[in-house]
């Protein structure tokens, strides 16, 4: 299906920003010139810079226009329900380490479908609190056939669309349908000292799996969070009608 014209826009800008031609803090073009550019109405352009600013890649600066955000933020693992934008749930994050293809936990091969010895590319990332301290220590892996067709998620650095919107981008193949698993375990020595934790701690851990409409799948996400900060607010409508 073809892109609307002020999804067209959106991704004209994301993919500018993801290469470098805009950097953190950088202004954007003005809506005079993008609406003069693709010869659209000013209220498509603010539709464009909506979908960029749900993205978590833009924000507004008043009497300017709008600028490259400064600090990237991610989503803590799972409840990527359709619809959601990056912002929501989102914090701010650094990343640990630089990515490389190793052999994936037997749960994460299981959750991936992957035999004895397979690889996967490796990216961790730190999600933070408001004040700087860990929040959730986030572990994700990649196929081998996306990896290597997509080549900056070896890179060390964050990646300003996201790693979703770039994969998307980048294969044509976006996630269609998400698993969650969550379970509690006791911290790993490793994954103690990441998340600033002393002695023996129970984490609450998220195993997120995201599958293409042909059910391959794109990423799979373990998000490893200490037991006093994690919780899961469910809303949802019952049975009854009101007032019974």
């Amino acid at each position: 299906m073809p892109l609307l014209k002020y999804e067209q826009i959106a991704e004209s800008l994301r993919i500018r920003i993801s290469e470098g031609e805009f950097g953190p803090g950088d202004l954007l073009p003005s809506g005079r010139d993008l609406c003069e550019q693709w010869a659209v109405s000013r209220a498509t352009v603010i539709k464009a810079m909506d979908v960029l600013r749900g993205d978590g890649l833009v924000a507004a600066r008043q009497g300017a226009g709008f600028t490259v955000v400064e600090t990237p933020v991610a989503r803590p693992v799972g409840r990527r329900f359709a619809g959601s934008s990056r912002v929501s749930g989102g914090s701010p994050f650094r990343r640990l380490g630089a990515p490389g293809k190793e052999e994936p936990p037997r749960r994460v091969a299981e959750a991936m479908g992957l035999g004895a010895g397979a690889v996967a590319l490796r990216r961790d990332r730190l999600m933070l609190l408001d004040d700087g301290s860990p929040l959730s220590l986030v572990t994700a892996w990649f196929p081998e056939n996306v990896a290597d067709r997509c080549p900056r998620l070896a890179q060390k650095g964050p990646i300003a669309e996201g790693t979703t919107h770039y994969v998307a981008r980048t294969l044509g193949r976006s996630p269609v349908q998400g698993a969650d698993v969550t379970s509690v375990r006791l911290a790993s020595a490793p994954e103690a000292e990441s998340l600033g934790l002393s002695g023996p701690v129970a984490v609450a851990v998220v195993l997120h799996t995201a599958s293409d409409d042909a059910g391959e799948v794109l990423v799979c996400e373990e998000g490893v969070t200490p037991g006093h900060l994690w919780e899961q607010i469910e809303s949802y409508p019952m049975g009854g009608r009101s007032g019974e």
